[in-house]
């Protein structure tokens, strides 16, 4: 199998534009490298944490080797595009097992309605489904383009997934070997422990089983990786299977119709969405719509930032707002499912947060970066929202990346990054006349935190 990067443009006219880009050969898939929602993790960290191929050391010895990197297919597909959306961002699900061997899919929704599944390793659409009998009419507005608005998302835990070994892939700790007494068998069966008997067939079992929260037991609606989701501009919810597409239960009523929504994820039988622009009579704020119950519930707010609301490890919610007039913008918490508010951080009115949370472990503390409007970085630790422990300086332009990213290097430093489109932020220098990725690090000393450019 290769490692490929997936390149959307949105097309003129009826079509988008699929187009794969491959690097490497060779390449053998590990665990967790397939992108399940927004910013690919519950934390919007935009983070893969483990990838074999694509690395600056790799496209440098790449280099002059044109087997290495190279153009392999690109679709045309029938979606035609409502205001700025066309073709968003997949899910990817990798090593699926199937009657044609080990394939990657990655599910394409368009602004139609419509699902693309595509065998990305080979170009070949495995199968599209249209899921609203008719596209809606006209183009929308900017503000409210209507159609399909957010991604395709995968179910995934609130879990912040552990930093990689960056000293490979083998065992993390030694191997122990010893050979057995005389007659006494070898030590790894003596280890082994006799199973217990069977209960009688009318007795419950001595240890019942463990439920596993990604895939419990029954097949429910929004758990394990047989599913995946959609939220179409009907306001409907889908589950439907990734085989074929076809619908696991009726479309469950989510939204209003006409809501323009993104950030849609599955966490824990539980879907959430962010909503803006107040389109089809839909309440600018986070919605959550319970999957076993069908209970809809909803949290009211201006919501900064393009990829929705981010989860700690324990599924509570963090939302950024951008505020505006006499009252600023706040990150709050709020609980899981029920959406009720936890805590808050209100800095000011002079601050409009323009960025979607994102979440990260460092040194023990679990800790939250946002960014506002004026180029600064909000760093807080989420169990005390009250008191930043540390905020960038603020500059003179209009900086609003709509996400932040971060991760944490083989050295232990860990970074938050955003993107620049227009004047560099308070302490970085150079031309950006067509964009930059700026970096912050996350710096402690003398018991605070800072986060120099």
């Amino acid at each position: 199998m290769r490692k490929r990067q997936l390149q959307l443009t949105s097309g003129a006219g009826w079509a988008g534009l699929l187009i794969l880009l491959l690097s490497g050969t060779g390449w053998a898939q590990t665990p967790g490298l397939d992108w399940l929602t927004d910013s690919s993790d519950a934390q919007r960290s935009a983070w893969i944490r483990t990838d074999q191929k694509i690395s600056v050391e790799g496209m440098k010895r790449a280099a002059g080797t044109p087997d290495q990197f190279q153009f392999l297919w690109k679709m045309k597909v029938a979606n035609a595009p409502r205001q700025m959306n066309s073709l968003m961002a997949p899910a990817t699900l990798d090593r699926l097992i199937g009657y044609r061997g080990f394939r990657m899919l990655g599910f394409f929704p368009g602004s139609e309605g419509k699902i693309f599944t595509i065998d990305t390793d080979l170009g070949r659409m495995e199968w599209e489904k249209q899921l609203v009998s008719a596209a809606p009419s006209g183009r929308g507005t900017l503000q409210c383009p209507g159609g399909m608005t957010t991604g395709i998302v995968r179910p995934i835990l609130p879990r912040i997934p552990p930093v990689p070994n960056y000293g490979g892939r083998g065992r993390r700790t030694p191997g122990v070997g010893a050979v057995g007494a005389p007659g006494a068998g070898g030590v790894t069966l003596a280890n082994v422990r006799p199973n217990p008997p069977a209960p009688p067939p009318s007795a419950q079992p001595a240890t019942p089983p463990r439920a596993n929260p990604a895939n419990p037991p029954g097949g429910q609606l929004g758990a394990g990786p047989f599913l995946i989701h959609a939220l179409t501009g009907d306001g409907k919810f889908h589950s439907l299977h990734l085989s074929n597409g076809a619908e696991y239960q009726p479309a469950a009523a989510f939204l209003p119709s006409g809501a323009n929504a993104h950030g849609l994820i599955v966490v824990d039988q539980v879907a959430y969405a962010a909503t803006t622009g107040a389109c089809g009579g839909a309440a600018n704020g986070i919605w959550a719509l319970d999957l076993e119950t069908k209970q809809v519930r909803s949290w009211s707010g201006t919501v900064a930032g393009t990829a929705g609301p981010a989860f700690d490890g324990t599924g509570t919610l963090y939302v950024a707002t951008e505020g505006g007039g006499e009252r600023g913008g706040q990150i709050v918490a709020l609980a899981p499912r029920t959406l009720a508010e936890k805590s808050q951080y209100t800095p000011g009115a002079q601050v409009r947060f323009s960025s979607s949370p994102v979440v990260f472990e460092h040194k023990g503390k679990t800790l939250l970066a946002v960014g506002s409007h004026n180029g600064q970085v909000h760093l807080l630790e989420t169990s005390n929202l009250a008191r930043p422990l540390a905020v960038t300086a603020a500059g003179t332009g209009d900086w609003s990346p709509g996400a932040l990213s971060s991760w944490q290097d083989q050295n232990g430093v860990r970074w938050i990054l955003g993107a620049v489109e227009g004047a560099l932020p308070p302490g970085f220098s150079g031309p950006a006349s067509k964009g930059a990725v700026v970096a912050w690090e996350v710096e402690e000393k003398g018991g605070g935190c800072s986060l120099p450019p």
